[in-house]
């Protein structure tokens, strides 16, 4: 008597929790969604939160606040999207540094269980770019010259799929010692070097793309397997001869791992709702991205497969960082 007592007991506790989750669910979003977003403004990370989060607040009738905690190569603001309520409310949006870091540090600050993948945003390559005085003006000068001088390149901070992709070209396959200095986002790494500070950067395309057009730096090199037609006169890296390198940027919206399921599915539905209807081609393009349509499932799997890869590479290159 006293076990089924309890399993009736049991049973309508859990109904009930289940009815309030539900309706609660039903109701997300009632209020503001933060994004978190671990670098600093101009970087990859901020232009796609910012496309991202207009297009869902229009959606959703509830503002999209961006916050940029940038820092540590993302783990500042990995870090404290994993410690946040996991309400739904607090979104991390990070970049392929988030699979990166769990090889690269000893201690990130977070791990992959402590979050869900709600969404895979973009890819994007990545691009080197040198200093508009440089006068050097091909990928093999470059890393010739820097035998025999004293260069060195910025980036958005270690463990940045730039950063790793920079390391294997310039210094593993170019054997060239080009000091590596990071920055807190691409846009700072930029700034540096049209200021004369640094001779090169190597960033995600977004990061760059507007000032190489305009004439601000100069592109020596994509990472992509082929040309892009909006930038058809920079090569890719396997076109100078310095290696089969084809790399790429993510940026990821991952949201604490004890959010409710049913909010993690509605931001991946609405996501590629917004995707399928083409309101982020003309954004993502102009950025130098290209918007990603998986499910959760998939996205899942992405940055699992994306750890794995980026894994081989650091050991490859012998790259670490407390």
């Amino acid at each position: 008597m006293r076990r089924a007592f309890a399993a009736v007991a049991f049973a309508v506790i859990a109904q009930q929790a289940f009815a309030q989750q539900a309706l609660a669910q039903e109701a997300w979003p009632s209020r503001n969604v933060r994004f978190v977003v671990a670098f600093a403004p101009a970087g990859v990370a901020d232009p796609i939160a910012r496309f991202v989060g207009q297009a869902l607040q229009e959606k959703w009738g509830q503002s999209v606040v961006i916050e940029n905690r940038g820092g540590a190569g993302g783990n500042l603001g990995a870090g404290l999207v994993a410690r946040a309520d996991p309400d739904g409310y607090t979104v991390l949006v990070t970049t392929s540094s988030f699979s990166v870091n769990l090889s690269l540090y000893d201690k990130p600050g977070y791990a992959l269980s402590d979050f869900q993948t709600a969404a895979v945003g973009a890819t994007t390559p990545n691009i080197i770019v040198a200093a508009p005085g440089l006068k050097f003006t091909t990928l093999p000068e470059v890393i010739a010259a820097a035998k025999t001088g004293n260069f060195s390149y910025g980036s958005a901070g270690i463990g940045t799929t730039p950063h790793l992709s920079a390391e294997d070209i310039f210094n593993v396959r170019g054997k060239a010692d080009i000091r590596h200095v990071p920055f807190t986002g691409a846009g700072p790494a930029i700034v540096a070097l049209m200021g004369g500070h640094i001779q090169l950067a190597v960033v995600a395309l977004p990061g760059a793309i507007e000032q190489v057009k305009a004439g601000g730096v100069k592109a020596i090199a994509l990472t992509t397997a082929e040309r892009r037609a909006d930038l058809p006169g920079v090569p890719t890296v396997s076109e100078t001869g310095a290696g089969n390198v084809v790399t790429a940027t993510s940026i990821l919206f991952m949201m604490p791992a004890k959010t409710p399921a049913a909010i993690v599915a509605k931001f991946n539905a609405d996501f590629n709702e917004i995707v399928a209807s083409g309101r982020l081609d003309k954004p993502f393009a102009a950025a130098g991205a290209q918007p990603m349509r998986l499910d959760q499932a998939q996205a899942q799997k992405y940055v699992v497969d994306e750890i794995a890869q980026w894994a081989g590479v650091i050991k490859a290159a012998n790259i670490k960082q407390e």
